[in-house]
Order: structure tokens, then sequence, then C-alpha cells
């Protein structure tokens, strides 16, 4: 269930497949070939995950994906349970060009309304596939960087063309079991003092994401 206008039709221009669209004000809704049913402002709240629904809800077949690519930098992530940092860490793929992320079994569900919403459509060009880490983990060739407060400098750190990336659940970070498989160990570097525990994981992925590309 996807709502919004803009994200709406980011998935209906996709080759995700729709099932039903409803619109508060179905003639604005302009991509071609596409029926909007009218619904009131009240029917649209019934059904909304929104306290403020906007005016646009549309209903999608969940895709499915083949296995991750092993062409280029796969992001991993271990137990994250925000929406909003699973839906930004999505858009952030999008935006660096990393088409695969592999969850594990316990993180929130990338279908979850909140993470659509903070996708902003990048949903559609990023492919989220739910694994057993462990297996996971074992079967590949590629380096798998975990991040830790105590791992090495990423400024200081050459990355290669391609390889894995994990990131760990907002209170405690990388399991114990994900972090024995990590092939090494990576940091970013604080310049505040200690005042500050540690990095939002999103603001996190975002400069590694960085550094993968640079």
């Amino acid at each position: 269930m996807v709502e919004g206008k803009k994200t709406v039709e980011e998935v209906v221009k996709s080759n995700i497949q729709l099932h039903k669209l409803f619109a508060v004000a179905p003639e604005s809704f302009t991509v071609e070939g596409t029926h909007a049913t009218p619904i009131s402002n009240r029917e649209l709240s019934q059904i909304s995950s929104l306290k403020n629904p906007n005016g646009y809800l549309g209903v999608f077949q969940i895709p499915k994906h083949s296995e991750a690519i092993v062409s280029d930098w796969v992001l991993v992530l271990d137990g994250l349970q925000d929406p909003g940092n699973l839906g930004t860490i999505i858009r952030l793929c999008d935006w660096f060009g990393v088409t695969d992320i592999v969850c594990s079994d316990d993180t929130v569900d990338c279908y979850n309304p909140k993470v659509l919403q903070a996708t902003m459509g990048s949903i559609t060009r990023v492919k989220i596939h739910y694994r057993n880490l462990d297996i996971y983990l074992q079967s590949t060739s590629l380096p798998i960087y975990g991040t830790f407060m105590d791992g090495v400098n990423v400024n200081n750190t050459k990355l290669p063309k391609k390889g894995i990336m994990v990131m760990g659940n907002e209170g405690r970070g990388i399991s114990t079991l994900v972090s024995q498989l990590c092939t090494d160990r990576l940091s970013i570097p604080q310049f505040g003092g200690n005042t500050t525990e540690s990095l939002n994981v999103a603001s996190a992925t975002a400069i590694l994401l960085h550094e993968i590309r640079k």
C-alpha cells in the first residue's frame, strides 16, 4: 500500500503491478493509461496509515526479486527496526547506484507504509531481499565490511570495486554471529569529541556509500 501522489506515480510508472488506485481527485492523476477510483476524504482516512492522508492511495502486487547481484556492492542490513531508517537507506542506495539490499529476517518489512513513504519512490529501483544472513554471508566470495566503533578508519581504507557492506541494528549494532563473518571492520572517525555516542544508522550508511563510490 503506497500513499502520496508523487510516490504513487513513481510506483505506477515502474514494473510493479498495480492492483487498485484510489484518489480524492482522480482527474488530477495524470499517469497515462491509469484509472483511479474516486474516494472521499472520509473513506480515505479509514484505510490510510497516515494521520493526515494526502489524497492518493495505491495497492500494488509485492514484486519477487532474483538473487542479489555480485558484480557490484551489496548493502546488508542486520536487524534494522525503524521504518524511517530503512526507507531513507533505500533512497540512499538509489542515489548511490546500489541496486541490491539484503536484509536479515528480523529487519522491518520494506513494504511497511512508513518505509514506503520514506523511500519517495526509490523502492521501485532498489531490490530488497530477506535472507538468513549466516547462510548468505558464508556463501559469498566477496569481502565483507562490517561497521564498528572500534574498526579501522574508513578514510585510511582502500575499498575494492565490489563487496558487501554490513550495517547493524540501531541500538545494539551488528549481531555477534554476523560480526564473526565480517572479513574487515570499518569505523567512521569522530571529530567532535566523545559527546555523541554513535551516528544514526542511515547517516552512517550515507557516509559509507559515498566512500564506496569515491
